[in-house]
């Protein structure tokens, strides 16, 4: 079995429920992802993308849900539009919460990628999870990830 690309591991002070929304609604990911939403109804099988929160015509990634179990487990396909039709290019990140007595530990884990994308996800991630940790444990996202900026 091949080792994953990139896991990260961050604990975040909060419910399973509150993170499992903040990773899927709209209004949340705006917050703490430079303005971008993740748009899809959730069930295993659709189609998700995420997409400038102000302008949702510009589409930064899109995937498909391969497998959704609120409040534990997300999996999806991973691609940048322009590269999405060339399997190579298409990678899997899945979000797995762990409750633990009075936080979750949050692990993501982004594998089946290219050099390319493993270079922007490396610094991308723990940006995007800092924030949300942040945002979840404060009520405000860091300064940096709520302005408006392309993953491409």
């Amino acid at each position: 079995m091949r080792k994953p690309d990139f896991v990260y591991v961050i604990y975040i002070q909060t419910t399973p429920e509150k993170l499992w929304n903040a990773l899927i609604d709209p209004e949340m990911t705006k917050e703490y992802w430079w303005r971008h939403r993740n748009r899809s109804d959730w069930k295993p099988g659709s189609a998700w993308s995420h997409e400038n929160y102000d302008d949702s015509s510009k589409v930064d990634i899109i995937g498909t849900v391969i497998e959704s179990d609120p409040p534990r487990r997300l999996v999806l396909t991973w691609a940048n539009p322009a590269k999405a039709s060339d399997p190579s290019k298409v990678s899997r990140v899945t979000f797995d919460l762990h409750p633990l007595e009075h936080e979750v530990r949050l692990t993501v884990t982004h594998d089946e990628t290219y050099p390319e994308m493993l270079s922007s996800i490396s610094t991308g991630w723990p940006a995007v999870l800092s924030s949300l940790k942040t945002m979840l444990e404060t009520g405000s996202a860091m300064p940096m990830a709520r302005e408006s900026r392309s993953l491409k």
